[in-house]
């Protein structure tokens, strides 16, 4: 019955590596708790993912996409072209209607911490998105912001303390500065 649903196998594995890594750290993410996780053999996780690398690496550069779906469509849905990639990473990071992405954040930020490899994928994935939005989002104030952004999603680590109120004002400050500049 695996054998026909190959991509489902394989949705499972990246769904438990992300979920040991958020959880428990990178470290934690071994070939044998993943595939234990997703209920299938080591083989059955070696022929998806060639090494632990090749999962690890598949696993970022997944939550990347999700990453990339979720900015693109605060993008468009954002009417004001200038700082738009500014604000709609603030709102994946820090915006409550992103929770879902919560998960892959914190995933990330293990991850990119853990191993250089993977934060040379974060790297490679932003600067791109970055050169994508030169004219929109190229100046000092959206990179402050952007660093801001990513300062209280570190400062989250592990377990998500901060108080929904006190998140929101953040992330409506950060808002405000992309639209606003510093005074």
């Amino acid at each position: 019955m695996r054998k026909k649903a190959p991509e489902a196998v394989r949705r499972s594995l990246l769904d438990h590596a992300a979920s040991i890594a958020a959880e428990q750290g990178i470290n934690a993410v071994t070939t044998q708790a993943v595939a234990a996780g997703a209920g299938v053999t080591k083989g059955g996780l070696f022929h998806h993912f060639s090494s632990k690398d090749a999962l690890l690496d598949e696993m970022v550069m997944d939550i990347m996409r999700q990453l990339d779906k979720a900015i693109d469509a605060a993008i468009a849905a954002d009417p004001e072209p200038y700082g738009s990639f500014t604000r709609a990473y603030v709102a994946c990071a820090l915006g409550p209607e992103h929770h879902d992405l919560g998960r892959a954040w914190k995933t990330l930020g293990v991850s990119l911490a853990a191993e250089e490899r993977l934060h040379s994928l974060w790297s490679s994935w932003l600067r791109k998105r970055l050169a994508a939005h030169a004219v929109t989002d190229g100046d000092l104030v959206h990179e402050i912001v952007r660093l801001a952004a990513d300062g209280a999603w570190l400062a989250q680590g592990k377990d998500d303390e901060r108080d929904p109120e006190t998140a929101q004002r953040l992330r409506i400050g950060l808002d405000e500065l992309t639209r606003t500049g510093l005074k």
